[in-house]
């Protein structure tokens, strides 16, 4: 078991080594990116996971020929394609990469532990899938779907709040301002956190599939509303203060405030249901009970 686990550690050591300027590359670019900053974290979350998880993952290790074959040859597609495509976008072509790496990790995990540990390790294996960055063309199609869902929110809270507005698409006339909701309003990137967030949470906190489903799919209508909610607040502050708000704090620089606010409803919908999971279990506990002690009472009568 140790030269196993050695020989998995010594493989993922020179697979690093043999993809050094690619991974290089790639963190310069997550570096600067507005949308996949977060998918650094990622590969520390995994081994932070896979740690705190150690003594419940499978002892019986193998190598699982046929697995670890098939993915490295979609690893070593993905890594043809990224040099053989030269109209590819810089992000396009980190996402082939991380790809490529990816595909290597999981065929190496395979070879040297086994399909048995690797279903035990499913979701950290699974979670490391999220350093891959989005295609441009998904980045595109959400950043507009969140965009035209995130003025429609607003509308709702400018009609709640009793503003006067004309709205054109994602165009609201103000008293005073025109304000368009642009594509950097989408909060794209917080909104990816956020289902990360989730991902984690409901897996390290929840056992029951519909409470995991419920707390993830939660932060889709709490993100467009955390998108909304900014735009009213940057609207209100150039209607009630001056036009200038545009350019403050708030708006340069407030999607971390908003982001950080959006994890209270999600971490009180989180206690709700952690709640509910441990009082099921106690009441199947105490059901379980009693069926045994009316039978010895009846024993010893």
């Amino acid at each position: 078991m140790n030269r196993r686990f050695a020989g998995w550690c010594i493989y993922l050591v020179i697979l690093c080594g043999a993809f050094a300027l690619p991974l290089r590359e790639f963190v310069t670019y997550a570096r600067h990116s507005e949308v996949h900053s977060y998918v650094l974290l990622i590969p520390f979350v995994t081994a932070y996971l896979i740690y705190i998880r150690w003594k419940h993952l499978s002892r019986e290790l193998s190598s699982a020929w046929g697995q670890s074959l098939l993915l490295a040859a979609a690893g070593t597609g993905a890594l043809l394609a990224s040099e053989h495509f030269v109209d590819l976008g810089q992000n396009d072509y980190m996402t082939l990469i991380a790809l490529s790496f990816f595909c290597f990790v999981i065929a190496g995990t395979f070879l040297f532990l086994g399909s048995k540990w690797a279903r035990s390790a499913m979701f950290p294996l699974f979670f490391l899938a999220v350093m891959m960055p989005l295609p441009e063309a998904a980045v595109d199609s959400l950043e507009d779907a969140s965009k035209n869902a995130s003025a429609g929110v607003a509308n709702w809270l400018f009609l709640i709040t009793g503003t006067p507005f004309l709205r054109t698409g994602t165009i609201f006339q103000l008293p005073g301002i025109t304000i368009t909701v642009a594509k950097e309003c989408s909060g794209i990137r917080s909104s990816l956190v956020l289902v990360i967030t989730s991902l984690l949470a409901a897996n390290m906190f929840l056992r029951t599939r519909w409470r995991r489903a419920l707390l993830v799919g939660a932060v889709i209508p709490l993100g467009l509303l955390r998108n909304g909610l900014r735009i009213l607040v940057i609207s209100l502050l150039c209607v009630h203060i001056g036009p200038e708000m545009i350019n403050s704090v708030i708006h340069r620089r407030g999607g971390p405030f908003f982001f950080a606010a959006s994890l209270i409803p999600l971490f009180l919908l989180l206690w709700w249901l952690r709640r509910g999971e441990v009082g099921a279990t106690l009441r199947n506990i105490n059901t379980d009970k009693e069926p045994k002690s009316v039978s010895a009472n009846v024993e010893s009568v």
